[in-house]
């Protein structure tokens, strides 16, 4: 796994994070010998625990609190392989036979720690990344560790923590936010204009304002994460507040009695230095943040980019299209109406 987390892309270091092995005296007690010598394995190891660990033999009362007395073998002894393989264990045939025939006493080097997690081992792996956003980054880690690491999926796990897991945290509720932005914007918008149509018409600059948002992402490199879906959120407010400038002047102009290719061009017309003003501000004050390269600067970076490049797109569409789509809405439904006031009188 760290061999393949080191080839990815974006990996500054990768290693496995456990604390440094230490020396350790490793008593094994030899059963076939001890059966044979008719030593029971119980007497080996107490022998080993209270030489080692230490025991308690007995107690000392002094006055009315109680100690215990605990036997253990000097630091000399239970430190050397040999002299503690000197010690002797008295066999129920009164023999005493030494450590060293029933069991081998040697030294290894072994982990001082293991940890545990809901009582179960675990293995961390750290890493770092750097030059990458995490949402790409993990993607590529699991696909290539699912294709090319082989283990019992019974047995074994693994789970992404840290701030891969904040991460995904931060999506899941991302996802959420952006649900219910929309569906709010969707109800003040019918409360402001009373018609579904223009409640639609106004919402209908979020795909605008979405392509031209993706458009960055794809030139820049950048890829859908929490940075980018912040800088979305924010471009949907801009973006639906010029539509509503120019849905609200259509309706006013209209409501003056002009006709409606008439009213759309002057009310397109009145509204273009204002909503030009608004995404060109917005932008300029967003560009050195989109153009930052310093360390630090990627999650301002996905932010700015987002927004400046959407609202660029959006603004144009808006401007073009918008006009375009509520003449087509509006002839539209009042053909349909005269169609049915036809009907009527006939």
């Amino acid at each position: 796994v760290v061999e393949i987390l080191r080839s990815i892309r974006g990996t500054a270091s990768a290693s496995v994070f456990q604390e440094p092995p230490i020396p350790q005296l490793v008593v094994k007690i030899d059963r076939e010998a001890a059966g044979r010598l008719g030593v029971p394995v119980s007497d080996i190891a107490t022998l080993i625990q209270t030489g080692i660990g230490g025991a308690p033999v007995t107690q000392l009362y002094v006055g009315d609190r109680v100690y215990n007395v605990t036997a253990r073998f000097p630091g000399s002894a239970k430190n050397s392989a040999e002299r503690l393989g000197a010690l002797t264990v008295t066999a129920p045939s009164g023999t005493r036979v030494p450590l060293a025939q029933l069991a081998r006493i040697e030294y290894k080097t072994g982990e001082s720690t293991i940890s545990h997690e809901r009582n179960e081992r675990q293995i961390t792996v750290r890493i770092d990344n750097r030059g990458r956003d995490l949402t790409s980054y993990l993607a590529e880690a699991q696909r290539r560790i699912d294709a090319e690491v082989k283990f019992d999926a019974q047995k074994h796990r693994l789970e992404w923590a840290g701030q891969f897991e904040n991460e995904r945290r931060a999506q899941a509720r991302l996802v959420f936010i952006l649900g219910l932005v929309f569906v709010l914007m969707a109800v003040l918008l019918f409360f402001q204009f009373g018609k579904v149509r223009q409640t639609l018409l106004v919402l209908g600059v979020v795909p605008m304002a979405t392509l031209g948002g993706l458009i960055a992402l794809r030139l820049t490199g950048e890829t859908l994460n929490v940075a980018t879906a912040v800088g979305f959120i924010a471009l949907f407010g801009v973006s639906v507040q010029n539509g509503i400038i120019m849905v609200a002047n259509f309706r006013k102009v209209r409501g003056e009695g002009i006709a409606l290719d008439e009213s759309i061009l002057r009310a397109a017309a009145e509204r273009l230095r204002p909503v030009l003003m608004t995404a060109t501000v917005a932008s300029i004050g967003m560009l050195p943040a989109a153009l930052a390269t310093g360390v630090g600067t990627d999650v301002q970076r996905g932010v700015a980019t987002v927004v400046v490049s959407g609202l660029v797109v959006s603004t144009l569409l808006t401007l073009l299209v918008l006009p375009t789509l509520y003449f087509a809405v509006e002839r539209y439904v009042e053909s349909r109406a005269l169609d049915t006031q036809q009907r009527r009188t006939r």
